[in-house]
């Protein structure tokens, strides 16, 4: 089973960026689709973003859309979140999920990263 491994995270005040990665160990036997969660203190984990295998559909959750994006390189074996104009409620852990579909719905992921902690301060 692939390793996920997600870095980036960090505190940022409100309105600033963050940039997390999830690099994956070993080359993996076909490329599928890649997500990030997140879960904040209290409550259950949430979808933020996917990405299909080869990159050509992301969908987003509400709450992000517009401020995250996600990406991926193929080359580097990485996924990708940019965040921008952080809000307090976008504190979390922030984990990175792989699925065995080349697309796949938030449910369809089953291989799951350690998390990065993300904390955005008013």
């Amino acid at each position: 089973q692939v390793q996920l491994v997600e870095s980036g995270g960090g505190l940022v005040p409100a309105g600033g960026s963050l940039r997390l990665s999830c690099a994956a160990s070993g080359r993996p036997s076909s490329y599928t689709a890649m997500g990030w969660f997140r879960q904040a203190p209290g409550k259950d984990r949430e979808f933020v973003a996917v990405i299909s295998w080869s990159g050509d559909k992301t969908y987003y959750a509400d709450s992000v859309k517009g401020r995250f994006t996600v990406s991926r390189d193929h080359a580097k074996n990485t996924v990708d979140l940019q965040m921008i104009g952080l809000k307090p409620e976008d504190t979390a852990i922030y984990y990175c999920a792989k699925s065995q579909y080349k697309y796949a719905a938030p449910n369809e992921f089953d291989n799951w990263g350690q998390g990065t902690q993300v904390t955005v301060s008013s």
